[in-house]
């Protein structure tokens, strides 16, 4: 089930491996996150020491968070993948010129997780492309619904 999608990255990538990502998160984020608090519009990825963490996401606290707790909204989230997934990501992303966009949160067996894209960069006449197949898409069902209303 998803929680929250980043739908933008669509747009402005070609997403062509997805790998799943736990996440190591505090409490309240996870609440928060239960609660559908989190935005990954701004977030990405990133590869450090060997470790992938997701910066950026924005997860807003419940108002019922403890007092003793100040969120962090924004901060830099680990993300647990077999040591054999980091090792390649590592290798595409720094020989191969691709990016690791986070895709989407969902849960998997009660647990929240992260689907992260290894991703290029779309160029400008690209997304122009992809944004013209998708108003002929339109267009075809369209025509088709109104087709089959007055068939």
């Amino acid at each position: 089930m998803n929680i929250a999608e980043n739908r933008k990255v669509w747009h402005d990538y070609f997403i062509e491996e997805k790998y799943e990502a736990g996440l190591m998160l505090e409490g309240w984020e996870v609440k928060a996150i239960r609660a559908g608090r989190v935005q990954l519009k701004e977030a990405y990825v990133v590869i450090k020491n060997g470790e992938v963490f997701l910066i950026g996401a924005h997860i807003s606290p419940l108002a019922t968070a403890s007092t003793h707790i100040h969120p962090d909204t924004t901060r830099t989230r680990k993300l647990l993948l077999h040591a054999e997934e980091i090792s390649r990501l590592i290798g595409k992303v720094e020989r191969a010129g691709y990016t690791l966009v986070p895709l989407d949160l969902h849960y998997k067996r009660s647990r929240i997780k992260l689907e992260i894209g290894l991703a290029k960069g779309k160029k400008q006449h690209d997304k122009r492309e992809a944004s013209k197949t998708r108003e002929t898409e339109r267009e075809i069902q369209r025509a088709m619904r109104s087709h089959n209303r007055h068939g």
